[in-house]
């Protein structure tokens, strides 16, 4: 069986988000959406308000898993039988970022990493964007699954 994570704060869970974990399906059978916890890291949503949204919006789909982890990328994927990382790059800038990491993750544990691109129409849609609009009143159900 093939099983990839797909990891982040997710704080929130966009559309962008949604687009790269249902394109993920079509490569690995099992897909774990891992939410991550990090005390340091101020978020305007819990840990447990940022799973359960992620948790309803896939209740349907049985190869998507949600949870949480506050340790090294690797270490979850260890845990959770991953032999992917799936990330999705907007830009040139998280592209190289990623590569960084995967190479990284590589040479530690050997775990691979897939990237997927953005679609055009998604490749502005960024959580913290999302954020903003929302400390500004504006109304954000057009960037959320």
């Amino acid at each position: 069986m093939r099983t990839a994570i797909f990891v982040g704060s997710f704080d929130p869970f966009t559309i962008g988000h949604d687009d790269i974990a249902r394109r993920a399906l079509a490569l690995v059978d099992r897909l774990v959406i891992g939410v991550g916890v990090n005390e340091r890291k101020a978020c305007s949503r819990t840990a447990e308000e940022r799973i359960s949204a992620i948790q309803q919006l896939y209740a349907e789909e049985a190869r998507i898993e949600v949870m949480g982890f506050s340790d090294l990328t690797v270490t979850f994927a260890k845990r959770v039988g991953a032999q992917f990382v799936i990330k999705g790059v907007r830009s040139v800038k998280d592209f190289e970022y990623e590569r960084e990491q995967a190479e990284i993750n590589r040479r530690l544990t050997g775990l691979e990493t897939i990237l997927l691109c953005a679609q055009p129409q998604l490749a502005s849609v960024s959580s913290s964007l999302v954020r903003e609009l929302e400390h500004f009143g504006q109304d954000v159900a057009q960037f959320l699954p």
